[in-house]
């Protein structure tokens, strides 16, 4: 690939889909793009560049598709979840008690995890949200992904991937190696093709906004341009919840920083309000008109508590793991899964055996 052609997609791929590669990163464009070349008969991405600027838009379509990161799992992070079920669920309960209705937005949703994820928050519930019209809209900018998500169908490594195990047993049927999350659980998400870049004030105010893990590929202008849109489409006093990288802090006052969030995780989070909303005791402590940080799933001064598929355990200082998907063999709970790399069980995981695992977890 010519220097020529590499500034030229670098330049494509920021018009069409925000993606700001530097200038070092013509390795990754050609990793992900020469597979794509080859399967369109192309001799390489040169040639694939030449058919681009040409017009070919199915091709452009598809070389987006290829550079964009599709990296989630059930329940990310954890705490965000923990804080929508804990604290923003049973705050809006009471907020929209009159209304009787809840809509959430899950943007750039990948392959469904972070919606789905919601929807068994919410399901979790059970009849405190009974006679209430819940609406959780995601989007993507990838219709292929979108196509897996609406089919809800996982493989064993990917439930294996932050889900606790009672949720696989409660709201997941087994086909072979599959899973498949039941019809209740699919029908609560409605999937749509959306562009951040684009305006999206068509899909109307939100009570809830999870864009976690995406504005980091993003320009700071183009942050700017995203989170000005958001802070008119949220509730004035909804939440928006940002990936562990990211931040609003000198992007945009539309949400300024509260500062007297509580201070309970060991990277501090920051929860902030939209600028319509008011700062309150309520606002401090995490309930309204906030954009929440979450960072590692790591909590706590003197020990960490950490959650492994439905387990809590202690992890002595010692023990702190320095990623937060490889916990310290040693003080495992015997019910953990997944194991981490090179101790994964090679029997695949049945219905049988989840039911098992559960009732070994405390």
């Amino acid at each position: 690939m010519t220097p020529v052609d590499y500034e030229y997609l670098r330049k494509f791929l920021k018009e069409r889909s925000g993606l700001d590669l530097s200038a070092d990163k013509q390795y990754l464009v050609e990793s992900r793009l020469l597979p794509l070349a080859r399967k369109a008969s192309l001799p390489g991405i040169p040639d694939l560049v030449l058919k681009i600027r040409n017009g070919d838009g199915r091709l452009a379509t598809d070389v987006v598709e290829a550079m964009t990161t599709n990296e989630t799992f059930f329940y990310r992070d954890k705490i965000p979840f923990d804080h929508l079920r804990e604290t923003i669920l049973p705050g809006l309960l009471q907020a929209r008690a009159a209304r009787r209705s809840l809509r959430i937005w899950s943007a750039a949703s990948s392959t469904g995890q972070e919606p789905y994820s919601i929807a068994m928050c919410v399901k979790e519930m059970g009849a405190a949200f009974a006679g209430w019209r819940i609406e959780i809209v995601a989007t993507d900018l990838s219709q292929e992904v979108l196509e897996k998500s609406r089919a809800g169908i996982y493989t064993q490594f990917e439930v294996q991937r932050g889900l606790p195990i009672q949720h696989l047993m409660k709201y997941f049927t087994q086909a072979g190696e599959l899973w498949q999350l039941n019809a209740d659980i699919r029908a609560m998400v409605q999937f749509r093709q959306l562009n951040l870049l684009q305006d999206f004030s068509h899909l109307g105010a939100f009570d809830v906004i999870f864009c976690r893990n995406v504005l980091i590929y993003f320009d700071q202008d183009t942050k700017a341009v995203i989170f000005e849109r958001m802070a008119k489409g949220l509730e004035a006093d909804g939440t928006l919840l940002l990936g562990a990288a990211e931040s609003v802090v000198g992007i945009t006052r539309r949400v300024p920083p509260d500062h007297r969030a509580p201070r309970s995780l060991s990277a501090q989070p920051r929860a902030l309000r939209p600028s319509a909303g008011r700062i309150d005791a309520a606002a401090a402590e995490g309930r309204c008109g906030e954009v929440i940080f979450l960072p590692s799933p790591l909590v706590g001064e003197g020990g960490a508590k950490r959650r492994m598929r439905g387990c809590f355990r202690e992890l002595k200082s010692c023990e702190r793991p320095s990623g937060i998907d490889t916990p310290h063999p040693s003080r495992r709970c015997a019910a953990s899964h997944p194991l981490p790399q090179g101790e994964r069980e090679k029997k695949p995981l049945t219905k049988s055996h989840a039911a098992e695992t559960a009732s070994g977890c405390r």
